[in-house]
């Protein structure tokens, strides 16, 4: 009989439409990053000295403890949004796109959730000397 017609034969192959969602998000991590590394940079600035003890009661505050933690939230995300683009673009194999997938994924959460628990346990005072 044939394949049907031409739009049938397209009907499902066109855009997810997940785009622009993807594309506003990577611009909100980006701007969240430019103010959290500002501030970052700010304090860091206003400090008497950078030894370990000044910035360890700095980041002991909640504020600066609160807004490292958004640092590096903001900072993961950013960049798996980033690579998660690169990898969909370039590995083409289904089973190698969703090993990638996968693999970034962890490594961006064990990252994060690293950085958490350092700032976590220098903002509690675990790491005083």
């Amino acid at each position: 009989m044939g394949n049907g017609t031409s739009i049938g034969r397209v009907r499902g192959l066109g855009a997810a439409h997940e785009g622009p969602h993807h594309w506003l998000v990577q611009r909100f991590t980006a701007v969240g990053n430019l103010i959290t590394v500002l501030f970052l940079i700010g304090s860091l600035i206003m400090l008497p000295n950078l030894d370990h003890a000044t910035v360890s009661e700095w980041i002991a505050d909640p504020v600066p403890a609160f807004m490292m933690a958004l640092l590096v939230i903001s900072t993961f995300w950013h960049a798996r949004l980033g690579l998660q683009v690169l990898v969909e673009d370039y590995v083409h194999t289904p089973g190698n796109k969703f090993a990638s997938l996968l693999v970034l994924n962890f490594w961006t959460f064990a990252g994060a959730g690293f950085g958490l628990f350092c700032i976590a346990r220098l903002a509690i005072g675990g790491g005083a000397a």
